[in-house]
């Protein structure tokens, strides 16, 4: 299987966190893969929670980068930003608006974490990825007069 794979800057405002969202799926929906519209529709969602937490608590103090990658390991999404606070998922009050966006990145991702890094955080998830082909590697149907 080919490696694909994306980084991109993304800037610390709430509007610039629904574009990267948005080019970071797009980026992953258009790789020559065969991925589920399930597993597309989750990793969307993981991406725009990483994304914006990462807005939300450290889009003033500097830069913010999101990436995608796919390989043989599966589907990792990574948002680096300068932050040294580190995530914490709790249970919010069920009419807060916010505070649920780590509950779903672990509900939907197989693996998530974060590493502490020099210069603030990475805050990833993963997917498992089975039975991924390239459409070029498909096999074409027999067809019969």
């Amino acid at each position: 299987m080919k490696v694909h794979q994306i980084r991109f800057p993304v800037p610390g405002t709430h509007a610039a966190a629904t574009f990267a969202r948005r080019d970071l799926v797009a980026a992953i929906r258009a790789w020559d893969t065969l991925l589920s519209p399930e597993l597309l529709d989750t990793a969307e969602l993981v991406a725009s929670e990483l994304i914006t937490n990462a807005v939300r608590h450290a889009g003033d103090d500097g830069p913010i980068s999101a990436s995608a990658r796919l390989g043989t390991d599966g589907l990792r999404i990574e948002v680096v930003d300068t932050n040294t606070e580190i995530p914490e998922s709790g249970l919010p009050g069920t009419m807060a608006e916010a505070g649920h966006g780590l509950l779903l990145v672990a509900a939907l991702a197989d693996r998530h974490g974060f590493d502490p890094l020099p210069s603030g955080k990475r805050c990833w998830a993963e997917f498992e990825v089975i039975g991924t082909t390239l459409p070029s590697a498909r096999i074409p149907p027999i067809q019969r007069s």
